[in-house]
């Protein structure tokens, strides 16, 4: 029986290399592979799918909110990878799973867990209310050698968990770190702000 697949992990991670690997290894062997991806996510090209490492095809599916995806042929397709599934929504996940349990078609769904604020995105939430499995694509923090659990926002090079958790085409750059580190370089800048308001370590 095909499952809903969630793989998680923080910014550098290779999700994005391990999702084209997954289209290689189908494609090497002959099978369909049907690649989806968010329609505003347009880093790359709206209908790219690059990762950072160079590595990139294109998308055969682009997904607004108004997409049903139920209405399309799925006949002879082998598997569905999904890039940056944290941006999609919760009516989108449910479109997924539903394409599961009638095509028997395993899907694969790539992406964040949280925004730099350590708040879960719409789409990872219901990914993790309704996946299968849920796996976690790990990588080391920037700054220390410990795991790296959060995506850590930088504005003229000063850490900030300030402004929209979805902000395309601005010029901050987010870095992978522990819980440690990520309250470390809030302090900094004197911008952490949370449950407790400030956290010393």
């Amino acid at each position: 029986m095909a499952k809903l697949y969630f793989r998680y992990g923080t910014v550098g991670s290779a999700k994005t290399l391990n999702l084209l690997a997954v289209a290689h290894n189908y494609r090497q062997q002959g099978k369909k592979v049907l690649l989806m991806k968010p329609n505003f996510e347009i880093r790359f090209g709206r209908e790219r799918i690059k990762s950072r490492a160079g590595l990139e095809m294109q998308a055969d599916i682009l997904i607004v909110d108004e997409t049903s995806l139920q209405g399309i042929d799925y006949s002879g397709t082998s598997c569905i990878l999904v890039d940056e599934a944290q941006f999609l929504s919760a009516k989108v996940i449910e479109e997924l799973r539903m394409i599961v349990l009638r095509w028997n078609i395993p899907i694969l769904c790539y992406g964040l867990r949280t925004d730099f604020k350590s708040r879960l995105f719409e789409g990872a939430s219901r990914l993790m209310e309704l996946a299968d499995s849920i796996e976690e694509v790990k990588a080391t923090c920037y700054y220390c050698n410990r795991k790296s659990i959060m995506n850590l926002k930088h504005v003229n090079g000063s850490a900030t968990n300030e402004g929209p958790s979805v902000e395309l085409g601005s010029e901050e750059k987010y870095f992978p770190a522990c819980y440690q580190c990520y309250c470390k370089e809030l302090e900094k800048s004197h911008s952490f702000k949370h449950q407790t308001d400030r956290v010393r370590i």
